[in-house]
Formats: C-alpha cells, sequence, structure tokens
C-alpha cells in the first residue's frame, strides 16, 4: 500500500489574524535549526519504516516557501534515502504568493517539487486588507506566471469566501479572476472564527461582524455553477479539479485532483514530520510538539524519550491506537467529503468486514430521508451501492457527519 508524507513548516512572516494553525512569526533564525531536526526526524521513522513506498509528499505550514532551495533539496535527498519514492510522486509545496522568486522556483523545480499550492484567499485588496495578507492580486497573477515559466503545470490557488462584509459580488469577481489565470486546481473554503484567534476573540467582543450564512452559502453555490460551467469537477466538498481525461468509466476523481489529500480522504497511511504535525501510520494517530524549540530539542536527543514502535519518533507528544470504530467512523468522515466518489457498500465492506447498512443502518436511512444523502449505483461495481452527499448536504456537511461520530 502507498503511504503519504507530510512535512510542517511552521514559519511565517506575518501570523494571519483569522489563522489557527501552528505557526510562529519572528522564529525565521531557527529555520537551520529546524531543518536539521526535520532529516533527523525523517532518519529515524525511515530506519523503522521497512519497505514503505512513497507516492506523495506535502510541505505544508506556516509558509515553506521561506526555506531556500538548498534546504528544500536537503529534506527531498533525507526523504529519499530513508524512504523508496516512486517515480510518479507528487510533491508539493504551500507557498504565499509573495514569498517566492524565479531563481528560488527554478531551482526547487529542479530538485523535483512538482506541485504548489498559492494561497490567494481573495482577488480584492480591502479583503486581503482585512485578512492581513502581505501581497495583493497583482503578486498573484506575477507569481503564477512566475511558476509556469519555471516548468510548474500544476497549480493550486486557495480562496476563501464568507468573509464579513464580503458582498456576493465581490466573491463572483474573485473566482472570475481566479479561472482567468487558468489553475489546475482550486479550493474554496468557508472562513471559520476559531477559538483562540483574534478573528474570533474580535468576533466574541462585536468588533468583528459575523458572517451571514445564508449568503456564505449563496457564495457556495455560485462557486459549485460557475467552476462547472468553466470546466472543472467539483470532486470533494471544498475542491475542483480540471480533467484532461473527462472521468473514465472507472474513475471518480478528475486528472488534477489533489493526490496527497486524497490520502486523508481515503483514509490511508501517511506519515508527519514536524512541530504539530498529525500522522496516521500502522494503527496509530499521533501528533508532534507543538513548539519549534521544543520539537528541535527531542530530534537534538533522542535517548532521552522511550522507544516507540513505528511510525512514532522521540517528537511525538500524542499516541492513540485506534480501535475498528474508531477507524469506521473516520473513514465515514472522511470519504462522504468526496462528492463523486463517495462511500461504496463494496470498499466499506471490503476494508471492515462489514456492510454499511450492517454497522450504519439508522443513521443512513434518516439521512436518505432527509435529503442530506443520495444512494448510486457504482460505476465501477453494478452490484454495489455508493452512498453520496446530495446538493444540500454539501451545505449540512457537519450535521451529516456528526452521525457517525
Amino acid at each position: 500500500m502507498n503511504t503519504s508524507i507530510y512535512l510542517h513548516i511552521p514559519f511565517c512572516k506575518h501570523r494571519c489574524a483569522y489563522c489557527d494553525f501552528n505557526t510562529y512569526a519572528g522564529q525565521e533564525d531557527s529555520i537551520p535549526a529546524y531543518v536539521n531536526a526535520l532529516i533527523r526526524e525523517i532518519e529515524f521513522v525511515g530506519h523503522r519504516a521497512g519497505q514503505t513506498n512513497i507516492h506523495t509528499v506535502f510541505f505544508g505550514g506556516g509558509t515553506p516557501s521561506l526555506l531556500s532551495a538548498l534546504q528544500f533539496d536537503s529534506i527531498l535527498k533525507a526523504l529519499y534515502s530513508a524512504f523508496t519514492v516512486t517515480a510518479d510522486a507528487e510533491i508539493s509545496i504551500e507557498a504565499n504568493p509573495g514569498t517566492i522568486s524565479p531563481e528560488k522556483l527554478n531551482a526547487i523545480r529542479k530538485s523535483g517539487i512538482n506541485r504548489i499550492s498559492f494561497g490567494v484567499q481573495s482577488a480584492n485588496t480591502e479583503e486581503l486588507r482585512m485578512l492581513e495578507r502581505i501581497h495583493d492580486f497583482f503578486t498573484v497573477i506575477e507569481a503564477v506566471s512566475t511558476a509556469r515559466k519555471a516548468g510548474f503545470d500544476n497549480l493550486n490557488l486557495d480562496l476563501i469566501y464568507g468573509l464579513p462584509e464580503q458582498t456576493l459580488a465581490s466573491w463572483q469577481t474573485t473566482l472570475h479572476r481566479i479561472v482567468d489565470l487558468h489553475p489546475e486546481h482550486i479550493s474554496a473554503y468557508a472562513l471559520t472564527l476559531e477559538h483562540g484567534t483574534p478573528f474570533g476573540r474580535w468576533s466574541s467582543k462585536g468588533l468583528l461582524p459575523l458572517p451571514d450564512p445564508d449568503l456564505a452559502a449563496e457564495m457556495y453555490e455560485y462557486a459549485e455553477e460557475f467552476l462547472e460551467s468553466n470546466g472543472y469537477v467539483h470532486y470533494e466538498i471544498s475542491n475542483w479539479a480540471k480533467d484532461i481525461n473527462q472521468l473514465s468509466a472507472n474513475s471518480t476523481q478528475p486528472s488534477y485532483a489533489c493526490r496527497h489529500n486524497l490520502q486523508y480522504w481515503h483514509s490511508l497511511p501517511y506519515l508527519a514530520f514536524g512541530a504539530g504535525a498529525h500522522g496516521y501510520a500502522n494503527g496509530y494517530r499521533y501528533s508532534n510538539a507543538l513548539r519549534i524549540k521544543t520539537y528541535i530539542e527531542r530530534l537534538l536527543h533522542p535517548s532521552s524519550f522511550t522507544p516507540h514502535p513505528f511510525p512514532l519518533s522521540p517528537a511525538t507528544v500524542n499516541q492513540h491506537k485506534q480501535t475498528l470504530q474508531d477507524d469506521m467512523s473516520e473513514y465515514m468522515l472522511n470519504n462522504l467529503r468526496l462528492t463523486n466518489a463517495g462511500v461504496a457498500d463494496s470498499d466499506f465492506r471490503l476494508r471492515f468486514g462489514s456492510g454499511l447498512l450492517d454497522v450504519y443502518p439508522r443513521e443512513i436511512d434518516e439521512l436518505v430521508k432527509n435529503g442530506l444523502l443520495e444512494i448510486k449505483t457504482s460505476e465501477v461495481l453494478e452490484t454495489s451501492e455508493v452512498y453520496r452527499l446530495t446538493k444540500r448536504g454539501r451545505l449540512l456537511g457537519n450535521q451529516v457527519f456528526m452521525r457517525f461520530v
């Protein structure tokens, strides 16, 4: 079975007010020591991995593009040394449009990175200012052009909608400008006001107007219609991709679907490296120490920590051995996000030894009756039923997911 790798790069030039990821601003001086610790963790886990084939690698953050090309090269060399990376591996990097240069993009493309996800968020100047982004849309245009010249033919552009005081017209303008850049992939996420973030605090004090949920739903429905009319396949609740093969009969995913994220959505194993990184492999869900300094110290002095089985490392601070019920529940939550594929009864039975209606008869019956789930015949196995979110179910996804928790 192919495995994926996630590497967390927690550094940012500025921490945005809405962000609740494990990121830190003003600690760029720690990047060299952090990269060395990351390589140590890769080597530590790699020695215990046995024959592990890696088919996707994802550098997330934070702002991974703050690393130098040489630092990316050294990390990738460590990965190729510790694991068997497939020849056609998808290797992605998240980047802020204002943190890249032609020289860096040329160098990281040559090192093997072949997919970029730019954090665009909006094409509106005022919205970008409110989100405290360090770029404007002209910088986005330049970044996309520079990436194309460097040889990147697989680009994702990340967007956020449902912003305070955002209008439908403003969102429509953003989508039109994004499509004009012809990315292979588009992600669009509704803003969530997370506890502990400045946005969350301001909102609780009445200093930031709450996003209108009905308007956010209109924005989502417009994105569905507009992106589909421009050749993008809506393959996951928040993700659209171009499809050069027009979805062959034995595939439910478009050509440019993010293979790394599909690993998550199919509840398949992935290894995690870096401060605060979360992984799932060998029956464990686990996470690493959050703080950069703590993470580095744990990898500098690995003998201070009790040995753990694969895939755990000295950086691991939380671990949970999955039960069958855990795995079934998470499988439902993850796979139901896939708008085309959904959950096939035959796949569920093959993986867990029981059919969907054996395990979740009441939940599925109620969701179908309430118009949140639909039943389709599998395009691959005509004898198998597939359960997918309806259009209404996509808008009320949390109400569906909570039934399987």
